[in-house]
């Protein structure tokens, strides 16, 4: 692993710049590595790392590169290899993180592309292969999100004893907490309809809390800080700035599931709601809507052929009820609260505006 030049200091843009080619080659060169071990099983095997390298190349590296500020926070040097690595390890966790989650969510479409199941899916149907199309396509697709998740680990070992028993313990509760959150997920949304309404808001907020705001934003953070030696009271205050604007984020993620433009998010109008995400905008619009309108979204949320009638209905419910505008409150007043930590941060200037840069396009993203 090659260090980067990084631009001068008084530069941040120009230095995060620089470390995403970092990142991007990082990937790109040990993608190709394994490629050519897979070459030696079978050519039929280079499929799944293809597969991999397509969604890891591009996007917007909000969480590597919030690991490397971190880092930088905590006075890592601009041009260390280990930041890179453990940049390209959290890329490809994400990367596992997305097929797995496609897979759940019955997503067909990812990043205005097919998601990596529907990939296998396609090539099973245009070889002309026997059996089921859509089992094959959801096998091969754990496979290669199994395999993801390998190259992730293998990428954070690497960098060795530097890592230290802190960032190595930040990493491994990561994933951990990422698993729990997605199986309380795939639990509400068969559970929650018979659970009690009074606390739906509190479920999703929970949901949102270990599946996503942990290890899209807070995790990255605190992972730089302390692979760099960053002490407590740094490392206590990245999480109090990092886990409010994760949790923002997510919020900001799940508005656009449901309100956002297609050609934007890359994903069908309405999408959440055909998947059954019961997230805290759904969870709002249960606490404030009428009888009538509750019962048509448990009757509705969650099914595949839900018409464009249908979804205009549950998206009117969801303004109509003041859960769209509580939501974006919400979405301010954890940002605030984000904000506000980072300004007590002991951080120096270059270090707090690329922070506020990343954590401002987080909330107020449209795609």
């Amino acid at each position: 692993m090659t260090a980067f030049a990084a631009a001068p200091a008084e530069s941040p843009a120009a230095e995060q710049v620089a470390y995403v080619a970092a990142v991007a080659d990082a990937l790109a060169s040990f993608l190709a590595e394994k490629r050519e071990l897979l070459a030696g099983i079978s050519a039929d095997t280079l499929v799944l790392v293809d597969s991999i390298k397509s969604l890891v190349t591009g996007g917007k590296r909000m969480r590597a590169l919030l690991c490397y500020w971190g880092w930088r926070g905590a006075g890592g040097s601009a041009d260390a290899a280990e930041i890179i690595m453990a940049g390209a390890a959290l890329e490809l966790f994400q990367a596992a993180a997305l097929i797995h989650d496609d897979i759940i969510d019955r997503s067909d479409t990812r990043r205005g592309g097919p998601s990596v199941h529907r990939q296998f899916g396609t090539l099973h149907s245009g070889s002309g292969w026997a059996l089921d199309e859509e089992r094959f396509g959801h096998a091969a697709a754990i496979l290669t999100g199994d395999l993801c998740l390998s190259f992730s680990e293998e990428m954070f070992a690497s960098i060795g004893t530097s890592a230290g028993s802190r960032a190595r313990a930040v990493f491994n509760l990561m994933r951990t907490e990422v698993m729990a959150g997605q199986y309380l997920d795939i639990l509400e949304e068969v559970s929650g309809p018979s659970k009690p309404h009074s606390t739906a808001v509190a479920r999703a907020s929970a949901i949102i809390r270990f599946k996503s705001a942990k290890y899209s934003s807070e995790h990255p953070l605190v992972l730089g800080g302390a692979l760099a030696g960053g002490g407590p009271e740094l490392l206590d205050g990245y999480s109090a700035f990092a886990l409010p604007l994760g949790e923002a984020f997510q919020l900001r993620d799940d508005v656009l599931g449901v309100f956002g433009d297609p050609a934007e998010t890359g994903k069908p109008a309405g999408d959440d709601l055909r998947e059954g995400k019961r997230t805290v905008l759904v969870g709002l619009t249960i606490d404030a809507a009428s009888d009538a309108d509750i019962e048509f979204v448990d009757a509705h949320l969650g099914r595949q052929d839900l018409t464009d009638d249908q979804i205009a209905r549950m998206c009117a419910i969801m303004v109509d009820s003041g859960a769209l505008d509580r939501t974006e409150e919400m979405i301010t007043e954890l940002s605030g609260t984000a904000f506000a930590a980072l300004a007590a941060l002991p951080i120096n200037g270059g270090v707090g505006a690329a922070l506020t840069a990343l954590g401002r396009g987080a909330v107020s993203r449209t795609s």
